[in-house]
């Protein structure tokens, strides 16, 4: 058992994390390909996905954020800070110095891993590009932020996910299959109400000691945490998770997701630590894509990776240990 989970760890780790990059994202997989719909509150259903994926455990961070704008932002061309990140009482404290196209970005480290916020669904699909492309440093444009994983981002009609995307924004299916998808029950159309595997009202305790399992962020007669933070650092409700193994798709920020809602919007779900329980499966929003406020974040999603390659670095993780257990 125990060599079976020391595999299973470096393989979340290979498959997941770039040790050579700048920004990790920890990944959980999702399962259980080719599922039925949640169809209890609308007749065509929510959740159905023909393949497996992965989904991010968290949501991106304002230090994640941050690297990215760092890389990409010196002149920010596509507007890719707001300066309500740091002006703002509720922002994410992400400052900015100096000027285009001279830029910096920086992010103290007790804001650092909490959910960045202020960000377009534009915004959130440039960062995807910019992991797909493997995070490079360079100015705004093609092989950076403007193509990967999405073409035509900014316009609302022929943005499109490309084959092959490594990484992306999940769709609204992807998104509600993580959050609230009986991972157990295989195939058939088994949901819960809320992301936390339950479908009884989270409590919001963050000790745990009351309602363990089932809290969350968000607006219950007054603010969780309050002034100055207001969002938790990432999975703060460590027993709160969905049955994949996601934290805080309830509360603390809306998600945005990929699917276009109307001609001049795209979705969000999961509530706030600014709203009540708008955490509920049945409940979904449409904001337009360039919204930037301070309860609305995001979370990626990518493919998981083909076995062969899998094999292949697992394979040379092996032997760099073993090398450096002769030493």
């Amino acid at each position: 058992m125990k060599t079976i989970k020391s595999f299973t760890i470096l393989w979340a780790t290979l498959v997941f994390i770039s040790s050579a990059q700048a920004v990790t994202i920890d990944m959980v997989p999702v399962g259980n390909a080719g599922n039925a719909p949640d169809t209890r509150y609308e007749s065509s259903g929510y959740g159905a996905v023909a393949t497996a994926y992965q989904i991010g455990k968290y949501e991106v961070t304002a230090g994640q954020y941050t690297e990215f704008l760092n890389a990409v932002a010196d002149a920010d061309p596509n507007g890719l800070y707001n300066t309500s990140m740091f002006s703002s009482s509720f922002g994410a404290k992400i400052q900015r110095s100096g000027s285009s196209p001279n830029y910096s970005y920086s992010v103290a480290a007790d804001w650092a891993d909490r959910p960045v916020n202020y960000v377009s669904f534009w915004d959130a699909a440039r960062f995807a590009n910019w992991l797909h492309n493997g995070q490079p440093t360079g100015a705004q444009g093609p092989g950076t932020t403007e193509d990967g994983a999405y073409i035509n981002v900014g316009n609302q009609t022929t943005f499109a996910r490309q084959p092959g995307a490594k990484f992306f924004i999940p769709t609204e299916d992807e998104w509600y299959k993580a959050a609230y998808h009986d991972k157990n029950a295989g195939l058939a159309a088994t949901y819960f109400d809320y992301p936390t595997g339950t479908n009884a009202v989270p409590g919001n305790d963050i000790s745990e000691a009351t309602n363990a399992g089932n809290n969350a962020n968000y607006y219950f007669g007054g603010y969780l945490i309050g002034s100055p933070y207001y969002r938790t650092v990432f999975g703060e409700f460590e027993l709160s998770d969905s049955p994949y193994g996601t934290f805080d798709q309830g509360g603390n920020v809306w998600e945005w997701n990929e699917t276009k809602v109307a001609s001049s919007s795209r979705g969000v779900r999961g509530g706030s630590f600014a709203l009540s329980n708008f955490l509920h499966a049945s409940y979904r929003s449409s904001p337009d894509p360039t919204y930037e406020v301070d309860n609305v974040g995001f979370r990626v999603a990518s493919l998981i990776p083909e076995p062969g390659s899998i094999t292949l670095c697992m394979a040379g993780v092996l032997m760099l240990m073993l090398r450096r257990g002769k030493k």
